[in-house]
Parts: C-alpha cells; sequence; structure tokens
C-alpha cells in the first residue's frame, strides 16, 4: 500500500490535473479513496470505472453514473448499484434475472421497482436466497403469494417485510391458513433429526449454530415468528400471546414493540430474563407504575436502560443516575425538559441531576455558566464542551479539577488557542486530551507540535491544516504509515510538493 497516494487521494487541495493521474494509476486501494472525492467529475468517474471495476458501485451510489457510462457485461456490480438506486434500465433487469451468476441475481432480487416480468422470473428462481432475497423487500401482493412458498427460509424473509400484508403475517405466526413449508436450509443438506454442531468443524459450513430440523422446520419456524415479531405491521393481537413463550429471543422482540397493551407490559416487567425486561424498560408503551417498579430492578443493564426511556420522571431519573452506568449521554427525557424542570434540575442538591442536565448543549447562559462553576467534577466534565464558555471558564475548570476534566475542557468549540496550548502544557499530561487538541480547529503551529509528540494524537495532527507546511513535508517519511497519508491529504502540503508526488 503506497499511504503517500492514499492520502493525495483525498487532499482537497489536489488539481483536477493531478486528480486525472491519479486516476491513471488507481488500483482497487487507491480507487475506494478517489471514488469519495466530492469534487470527482463525471468523465473522471468514468475513467476510474474503466481502469478499476470495483470502484463501479460507490460511483454509481453516489451519482456520478449513468447508464450510458456503464457496460452491464463488463461491469455488472455497477449497473446493479444503479438499478438499486432505481436509475438503472429494465433490459438490465431483465438481463441480471437469468443470470448465471447467483450473486448477480440476488443482488437484482432486492432492487426496487423492477418490472412485473422480472419479479416473476425470480420469484420462480431455482436457488432459494434469491427468491428469499426477493421475499425480503418485494410488494405486499407478491409478499403474500410468498408466504405460501414451499421453503420456509421464504417463509421468513416474508414475515420480517414490512410490507407485507398484516393477515399475512399473522397467519405466519400461527400458520393457520398456510399449507405446511416443506423444506428448509436444514434438511436441505442434512437427513432429519439434524442439530447444527455450534463449534462445526466444516470450513464450508455455513448453517447457523445450533440450526435444527426433525420435520418440522423448527429452528427456521423460530426465526420466522422472530422476524414477524419484529415487524411493525404485524397485528398487535398476534403477538400479545408471546409474552408466555418458553423463548427468551421471541420473549424480547416482543418486549420492545411499541404498541404493548398495559398487561402485556406488566407481565414482561417480571419475566425471569434480564433481557427481557431491560428491553421493555426502554420501550415506551411501558408506564410510570412499571417504569417506577424497573426503576428498582436488581440487573444494573435494565436500570440503564430505563434511564433512556423517553417519559422516565424526573426523580426517577435522578435516582437511576446514581445507580446505573448511563454515560456521558444526552438522555431523550433531558433533552426534552421543559424551561421549569431545567431550572429545577439546575438547582438541584443531588449532583446526579445537575450532571445529566449539563449533558445539554442548548442551556440557557445562566444556567450553563452555574454548572461550570459546580463543586462536583463529574457535572463540570459534562458542562465543559458547551458552546458559549469563556477561556476564564474553561481554564478555572481546569484549575479545580485537573486530569479530570481536562480533556473535555479541550473539547469545547469556542476554547481559544492560548488556551488549547495552555492545555497542551499541563501536568501531568493527558493523552486524550492531545487527540481532541490535534482536530481542534483554533489549534495553531506550536500547540500541533506539541501534539505530535503523542503517538495515538500524532497522524490526527498530521492531518490539521494549521501545521507548518515544512512540518507536513517532514511527516511524509515518518514511519507510521498512518501519519505519512494523513500528510499527504493535508490541504496544506505545498502545491509544488503535491505536484511532485503524484506521479
Amino acid at each position: 500500500m503506497n499511504h503517500v497516494l492514499r492520502g493525495l487521494a483525498t487532499n482537497a487541495a489536489l488539481s483536477s490535473e493531478s486528480l486525472d493521474r491519479l486516476i491513471a494509476v488507481a488500483d482497487a486501494d487507491l480507487a475506494g479513496d478517489l471514488a469519495g472525492r466530492a469534487d470527482l467529475r463525471r468523465a473522471q468517474a468514468v475513467a476510474l470505472l474503466s481502469r478499476v471495476e470495483e470502484c463501479g458501485v460507490q460511483l454509481a451510489y453516489a451519482g456520478l453514473l449513468t447508464t450510458a457510462d456503464i457496460d452491464p457485461a463488463a461491469q455488472p456490480h455497477a449497473a446493479l448499484a444503479l438499478l438499486d438506486e432505481g436509475s438503472g434500465s429494465p433490459e438490465w433487469a431483465r438481463l441480471f434475472a437469468v443470470d448465471p451468476v447467483v450473486e448477480h441475481r440476488e443482488k437484482l432480487a432486492a432492487c426496487p421497482g423492477l418490472p412485473p416480468d422480472v419479479v416473476e422470473t425470480l420469484a420462480a428462481d431455482p436457488e432459494v436466497r434469491v427468491v428469499t432475497e426477493l421475499a425480503l423487500w418485494t410488494t405486499p401482493d407478491m409478499a403474500a403469494r410468498l408466504a405460501e412458498h414451499p421453503h420456509a427460509e421464504v417463509r421468513r424473509a416474508v414475515a420480517a417485510n414490512e410490507a407485507t400484508p398484516p393477515g399475512v403475517l399473522a397467519a405466519l405466526i400461527t400458520g393457520e391458513g398456510l399449507p405446511p413449508a416443506r423444506r428448509c436450509l436444514v434438511c436441505d443438506r442434512e437427513e432429519t433429526p439434524f442439530v447444527h454442531d455450534p463449534f462445526c468443524p466444516r470450513p464450508d459450513c455455513d448453517l447457523l449454530p445450533g440450526a435444527s430440523c426433525d420435520g418440522s422446520h423448527e429452528s427456521t419456524v423460530h426465526a420466522m415468528r422472530q422476524s414477524a415479531l419484529g415487524n411493525p405491521a404485524t397485528p398487535t393481537e398476534a403477538v400479545v400471546g408471546f409474552a408466555d413463550h418458553p423463548s427468551t429471543l421471541l420473549r424480547r422482540a416482543l418486549a420492545v414493540r411499541p404498541d404493548l397493551p398495559p398487561q402485556v407490559c406488566a407481565r414482561l416487567a417480571s419475566d425471569p430474563a434480564p433481557g427481557v425486561r431491560a428491553d421493555l424498560a426502554e420501550n415506551p408503551a411501558t408506564d410510570d407504575a412499571l417504569i417506577r417498579e424497573l426503576a428498582d430492578d436488581p440487573d444494573s443493564d435494565v436500570r440503564r436502560r430505563l434511564a433512556h426511556h423517553p417519559r422516565v420522571p424526573l426523580d426517577v431519573l435522578t435516582r437511576l443516575a446514581r445507580t446505573a452506568r448511563i454515560g456521558a449521554t444526552l438522555l431523550p427525557r433531558i433533552a426534552a425538559a421543559s424551561s421549569a424542570e431545567v431550572q429545577e434540575l439546575a438547582r438541584s442538591r443531588d449532583p446526579a441531576a445537575r450532571m445529566l442536565l449539563a449533558q445539554r448543549r442548548d442551556l440557557p447562559p445562566a444556567v450553563r455558566d452555574v454548572l461550570a462553576a459546580d463543586p462536583d467534577a463529574k457535572v463540570v466534565k459534562s458542562i465543559a464542551p458547551h458552546p458559549g464558555l469563556t477561556e476564564g471558564q474553561l481554564r478555572a475548570m481546569v484549575d479545580r479539577h485537573g486530569v479530570r476534566v481536562l480533556a473535555q475542557a479541550a473539547k469545547n468549540p469556542d476554547g481559544s488557542a492560548a488556551l488549547l496550548q495552555h492545555l497542551t502544557r499541563h501536568e501531568p499530561p493527558v493523552p486524550q486530551a492531545f487527540r481532541v487538541i490535534a482536530r481542534h480547529r483554533n489549534a495553531t503551529a506550536p500547540t500541533l507540535l506539541a501534539c505530535l509528540a503523542d503517538e495515538r494524537a500524532r497522524p490526527i495532527a498530521a492531518d490539521h491544516p494549521a501545521l507548518p507546511p515544512s512540518v507536513i513535508v517532514e511527516l511524509l517519511t515518518d514511519a507510521d504509515g498512518a501519519v505519512v497519508e494523513a500528510a499527504a491529504g493535508n490541504p496544506s502540503l505545498p502545491l509544488a510538493v503535491l505536484s511532485e508526488l503524484v506521479p
């Protein structure tokens, strides 16, 4: 891999002429970087495609290719990507529908807006994986037809398709009104009864661990029910009976549905599996009474997930902040807090409540400033990246709390060049801060030179446009390939050097 060329391929300062020269020597590695350039012209995209066919998919999805630019026989992946975008030729679809390469037919089956005759051809494909892919994405009418397909794997895909009619989804769960499936992926390959060894030693075996069939295709039927339970189009009345199903996976699939009746939520709240209760805890269908019950759950993941519930009462949320590992994240309930609730949280005696509020980045200046002067380091750490804080406030935070808040103070978008340089000189040094400072828009040359001394910050600093051009040139011979690539991609690399580096 040529790290210099890879860096040049992403350099925003690269001239159109230099870009043409890179395209002329591009290999598969380089083509991916070139195809991602925002300034790539259609003629350049066509030239790149003619050199490296593999990049055609990326170019097609980027809107840089048309049907006139692609030969479907020579560049099938690009042609299929254009069909997937709805821009391909119907004749291409007919060509790929009978293509001997199964992967091409499978990709075609996922494309939208296919001609009816192509859909019929794919629905009758002898390869079950092609029909399965069609079943995942097809229209309601075809989904209803494929629900009666003799292969259980196709029915599983129909159960996952949100366009499948509700009545069909209900029938797939119960089996009522549908002829029984005759085959599955397990009995296609093995004599039944068969249970696939989770540690199967066969290198060419692609059956899932534990896949089984005793003639009833039980593992595929289980997967089909799981897909239907996760499908929002499946009627509520068809799924509520799974609250007492012996399969934890099915009960978990049920627990996340936002249409659950209160009595089903109550049943799942006492489920013996913590994963089921955790999924329910985050579900908007869970009411206040159950929220308060789940707040005392012995499982920490249940309590952590409950903190993400959009309607969790603030007093419960504050209690959860003390006992659950919520992390540095803005919770939905905090983001939706009213002005009065913001004031209430800011005045709370509990630092956990103030810390949650400090994750917001749209606080009134008065509230922001109060939290910036908070005596608790966890609160200050949370508020430090908030826009609008002055250099004096940020310096005061670091003076009071040191390494506990320094990296977060460095993230502040309004941090001045002087502050960033000051933070690089802190003793003891904070390695994470160097990585943050190295990508800060206000970092200056002296600050970036300090960041180069940190191994993990070095490639980040090498990419910063404020780095002196002479230093960027020196980094082109660095022992670390990531540093070389970053330096070559730096738009402040002298144009004369950049031009000389292009073959």
